[in-house]
């Protein structure tokens, strides 16, 4: 990709500058240079293995690069947690507790962020909020779909998702897709990697390709 621009061209959105990471003395990401907009989508493309949810876990702030840097809105990413949605391909979820229960309890760990009502994240991902059974009890669809409220349930900035499609039948996915649209037109910066590149086209306004440990924009 073409190198990035000084961090002030770039104010609300996320900038990766020379970053690589490595497994041991494995690379995984090399001098990885990118800008990522806010407001758009980017489709994060690439072979199994590829490192693409080492480099969602970077952004997220969960993961040090081992060269290089990365800020959001001028920051770093751990220092703006707060400000980041994260929907991995574990589901993050108490198993224990109701769908609703789940949601009350990471409102409260974001506390004092605002959070969307509980009722109304679930209602957005098509979950009854009267839904009283525990996690365990749904389908891998209904966990997916849990999974994306928690993570849209502090409103955030950024929002990065790892194969959020798995699982879902085509109706589900298509009611998914029309919500990050709705997502990425209110402002939010959309990072979503996925095996179901076809899906998830109409979302996309860049696709990036990660190969090889390098990454490049490919033309939609």
């Amino acid at each position: 990709m073409a190198a990035p621009s000084a961090p002030h061209e770039n104010p609300d959105g996320v900038t990766l500058r020379d970053v690589s990471h490595l497994y041991g003395a494995t690379p995984v990401l090399r001098h990885v240079d990118a800008e990522l907009r806010a407001g758009r989508c980017y489709l994060l493309l690439g072979p199994n293995g590829a490192g693409k949810s080492t480099l969602l876990r970077i952004l997220a702030g969960l993961l040090r690069p081992s060269f290089g840097e990365v800020s959001i809105s001028g920051q770093p990413p751990a220092a703006l947690r707060e400000r980041i949605g994260l929907m991995s391909h574990l589901p993050m979820l108490y198993d224990e507790f109701s769908g609703p229960e789940n949601l009350r309890y990471f409102a409260n760990l974001y506390a004092p962020r605002p959070c969307l009502p509980v009722a109304a994240a679930l209602a957005a991902v098509g979950l009854d909020p009267a839904l009283g059974r525990p996690v365990r009890t749904y389908s891998q669809g209904m966990r997916q779909r849990l999974s994306l409220a928690r993570a849209l349930l502090h409103q955030p900035e950024l929002l990065l998702l790892d194969e959020p499609f798995s699982n879902l039948d085509a109706g589900s996915a298509g009611a998914m897709l029309a919500l990050l649209g709705r997502e990425r037109d209110r402002g939010r910066t959309v990072v979503l990697t996925t095996h179901q590149r076809e899906l998830a086209l109409p979302l996309a306004d860049a696709i990036l390709l990660l190969e090889d440990g390098e990454l490049r924009q490919m033309p939609l």
